[in-house]
């Protein structure tokens, strides 16, 4: 295996065990900060030692065991200064004897993580912390994403990002936030930006920010998996089972949404024979559930219903979309947001015609948080071009292009830019 296919394999480790990986280890020094440097030293060691030795059998396995000789190290250096740095470390642990740490660590902590991953979410969205960290510090704990990913999926900038992981590590630290699962009390102040992380990790997921390939799968599962367990904790909790109700609707297409070379196929070019019924069933009784225990549906719930109308269509031409235009109108005077007026634009742009989705989307044109979101002259690329105006639709198919880190993403707007020219040219 050469070098850069190494670093490559390196990579696709970290993004799948990354998550366990500091889970695991806040569980026995209980402390997210010091957990997350263990984990990164784990995984430089791997950069270090791999490309020569090879990637091992269970990759995994080894950072776990890598990353627990660096704690057992920490801590026995600890135990040898003085009773000053003692004294820190007895911090650093929240006051878990050194003792009971080193003995956690001697005997392992990669056999059964249970619900750690879960634990680490509420960690991370505990109210000590302000929404916004809740959200970046469990993408960058539980999604293992970069500071830059993170960024474009708040549609925020990358210092801002980086400054909020950074304030959100000490405030758990000086808080002391333990690590366990919050009671009942408290459980349904949390639950709310638990289930935003959990769904910004999925379309994570579903659609990648960056990088080769247009989805990351081990991402959509993690998120699939969380979605379960929070179901399971909170059985009547109507968000929690509209967005398990999304997640399954959307990664129902997951078959359909590339082709034999890994391109993008759209969702209304999809062959819709290759959807995952049994996840759509799976979808669709969620939905029902959240229905029956809902007064007034979510958001979570309003996106679930939208999914449906889809699920539900077995050709692009029999999909309900005056329904979902109806759905998105709703969502967004809920819930007002530019990215759902976005996705109404479009929804009005099938049920009434290109030209009225059009004006919408232009209406959003001087929103600061799309300005660097590609989607937004992708949108407008596809009404204009079946306007017939194609040489307005290729300058914003060329700056969709300009604005995503998706490689694939960004040769099927080249090539669908392409396209609009050679129609000028026709």
């Amino acid at each position: 295996m050469s070098s850069s296919e190494t670093h490559r394999a390196i990579t696709g480790v970290w993004k799948n065990e990354s998550v366990k990986l500091i889970a695991s280890l806040t569980g026995v020094v209980r402390d997210v900060g010091l957990a997350e440097e263990l984990a990164q030293e784990a995984l430089v060691a791997a950069l270090t030692e791999w490309p020569a030795s090879g990637v091992p059998e269970r990759p995994g396995a080894w950072l776990m065991t890598t990353a627990r000789n660096r704690a057992l190290n920490t801590i026995r250096h600890r135990r040898v200064a003085d009773r000053e740095h003692d004294a820190i470390g007895q911090e650093l642990t929240s006051h878990v004897p050194l003792e009971a740490v080193e003995a956690a660590l001697e005997a392992g902590i990669d056999d059964d993580i249970a619900d750690d991953v879960l634990r680490l979410v509420f960690i991370a969205c505990h109210p000590v912390l302000p929404k916004e960290a809740r959200v970046a510090l469990t993408l960058r704990l539980l999604g293992g994403l970069s500071t830059d990913e993170i960024a474009r999926a708040f549609l925020a900038t990358e210092p801002t990002i980086a400054q909020r992981i950074v304030r959100a590590k000490r405030a758990l630290a000086e808080a002391r936030v333990p690590f366990e699962m919050p009671r009942a009390a408290e459980l349904g102040q949390r639950l709310g930006s638990v289930l935003e992380v959990v769904y910004l990790i999925f379309n994570e997921g579903y659609l990648a920010s960056a990088g080769d390939d247009v989805m990351r799968p081990a991402l959509q599962d993690e998120a699939l998996r969380l979605g379960n367990l929070l179901c399971d904790l909170a059985p009547g909790e109507p968000e929690a089972l509209g967005l398990l109700a999304l997640m399954e609707l959307q990664a129902s297409r997951a078959a359909a949404r590339v082709d034999a070379n890994g391109e993008p196929i759209l969702l209304m070019d999809q062959d819709r024979a290759r959807w995952d019924r049994a996840r759509i069933d799976c979808g669709l009784a969620a939905l029902a559930r959240a229905e029956a225990h809902a007064r007034v549906a979510g958001p979570y719930q309003l996106q679930a219903a939208i999914a449906a109308c889809h699920a539900r269509a077995r050709s692009p031409e029999e999909t309900d979309w005056p329904r979902i235009a109806a759905l998105y109108g709703e969502l967004a005077a809920r819930h007002p947001s530019p990215v759902v007026e976005l996705n109404r634009a479009l929804a009005v742009s099938r049920a009434e015609g290109p030209a009225a989705g059009l004006a919408l989307l232009d209406a959003l044109a001087a929103q600061p948080a799309l300005a660097r979101y590609h989607l937004l002259p992708s949108a407008r690329a596809d009404l204009l071009e079946r306007l017939g105006r194609h040489d307005e639709a290729r300058a914003e198919f060329e700056r969709a292009a300009s604005l995503t880190d998706n490689a694939r993403q960004r040769r099927r707007l080249l090539e669908r830019a392409a396209t609009c020219a050679r129609a000028i040219q026709a």
